[in-house]
Order: C-alpha cells, then structure tokens, then sequence
C-alpha cells in the first residue's frame, strides 16, 4: 500500500498522535524492511500498555503500511467521531455475537486478501504476566494466517509500558523522564508445516504457539533477558503458567475464545 492510499482519516489521526508520542518517546525502531511493500500480510503484536495501540501504529504508518485493527463491531455504528474513525480508518468489526470463530474473521480473512495488513494482538487483552512477558495467545490469528496463507510478522514493542503501566489507571502515568520506545519487526514466521492440513483446535494451537514464540523471543532481545520457560496462560482460562502448547482447547471455539 503507498502513502497516497492511507486516507484522510489515517492522515488526521496521525497529525493528532505522532506529536505527542515523538514528545513521550525517544524512538529504536528495528525491522521495518520485514514489512512486506506490497500484499495482505498480518502482524502480531505483544500487549503491555494501554499505549500499545497508538505506539505501535505510529511504527507502522512509517512504513507506508497502515495497520488494520479488529474491534468490537458496535463501535463502527455510532454517528460520532468513533464511529466516523473506525470506518474511514478501514478498522475490521468483529461480530461477537457468531459462534462460528471463521464466520466471524471473514472481514480479516477478505481484508488480507485485499492486500491489507490486519494487525492482532493475539493475547486479546493486555499481559497478565507479573513481569510483562506475553501470555498464551488466542487462535484467532493462527486461523486468518491459515486461511490466508498470508506472511505473519512477529512484532515486539516495549517502553510504552514504562509511561503507562497496564492495569495502573491514571495514578501511575510517568511522562519523565522521556523513554526510550523500542519496536522490533522480525521475518515472518513459517507457518509452511501446518499447510495443506484440516484446520482443528490442535493445529491453531501449534500455530499460535509457533507465533508466539516468535514474539517472545524478539521481546526478549529487547529486554536483553531470558523469558520464562512456561507462557502465562490468562486466568479466565486456566490459572498461572502452563507449557506452551498444553492449554486445553474446546471443539466449537466461540470468537471470545479465539480473541481474547
């Protein structure tokens, strides 16, 4: 995708943001030339902050590769600005109310297929994980990626953690001194092996295993640390931490289960 197809809206968004993260943060930005220049591809993103969001599309945009976003799809309805932005941004809807976990990716599964990026956090929500490394991710984007067949690119942000805190509300905002936010894109990862084979619970949870190391290990780079040998897995699921790869899945996953 080249600039001149971002839209105004894209555009009005980032006049409005990149001020205030270029005053938040000082920038190590690493990667961008594994953002493919052209074609559907998918991104999956750790989730640390409530600044995540804004921290990492500031990365994309400047690649020329605006990000594409899942969200509730209520939020598309309004007449307001919210409404207004989610749909003149290109932002996919996610129809919560289907039980069918493919039915209710189609909008991701066509927007790859366009040649859009459709960015996951396949956490779903933010880290539970005491020391902020990414938990068990949800199916969803091993799913679209399958479906796809698309390049799934491991990206790994981490600093606007250290200005919001997850979970601190609004006591714990550190705006000095000025961090350092660091965001990594790495080659994509090879989904080559689960290829050509049903799509079940079992095959979507190596996949999205395999992914989520991929991320793991680029944050750990970053960090310069050692992650923890088992992948916290959200409590709503299955308390404390588990082997990758060895939370049980469920015939039938509803979209909550697969996105959150």
């Amino acid at each position: 995708m080249s600039r001149r197809r971002i839209g105004f809206w894209y555009r009005f968004a980032a006049f409005l943001v990149k001020p205030t993260m270029v005053l938040l943060f000082s920038r190590d930005w690493r990667g961008k030339e594994n953002i493919p220049t052209t074609g559907g591809f998918i991104t999956a993103v750790n989730h640390n902050s409530h600044l995540d969001p804004l921290s990492y599309a500031h990365f994309q945009y400047n690649t020329g590769r605006v990000p594409r976003f899942l969200a509730k799809d209520g939020l598309f309805r309004g007449r307001g600005m919210v409404g207004s932005f989610m749909r003149g941004t290109g932002q996919i809807p996610v129809y919560r109310e289907t039980s069918d976990a493919a039915g209710a990716f189609r909008a991701a599964v066509e927007a790859v297929r366009r040649g859009e990026c459709v960015a996951f956090y396949p956490e779903g929500t933010l880290t539970r994980d005491p020391h902020l490394w990414p938990m068990q991710g949800k199916t969803g984007v091993a799913r679209v990626a399958l479906e796809t067949r698309a390049p799934v690119i491991p990206v790994a942000q981490w600093g606007a953690n250290e200005v919001l805190p997850p979970y601190a509300g609004g006591r714990r905002i550190r705006l000095l001194p000025r961090r350092r936010l660091t965001v990594v894109a790495g080659p994509p990862v090879d989904l080559s092996e689960f290829h050509d084979r049903e799509i079940d619970n079992e095959l979507l949870r190596r996949a999205t295993d395999r992914i989520m190391d991929a991320v793991t290990a680029q944050l750990a780079e970053i960090r310069n640390e050692a992650p923890p040998r088992n992948r916290w897995i959200h409590k709503r699921d299955r308390a404390g931490r588990a082997g990758a790869g060895t939370a049980p899945t469920t015939a039938g996953a509803t979209i909550e289960e697969t996105t959150e």
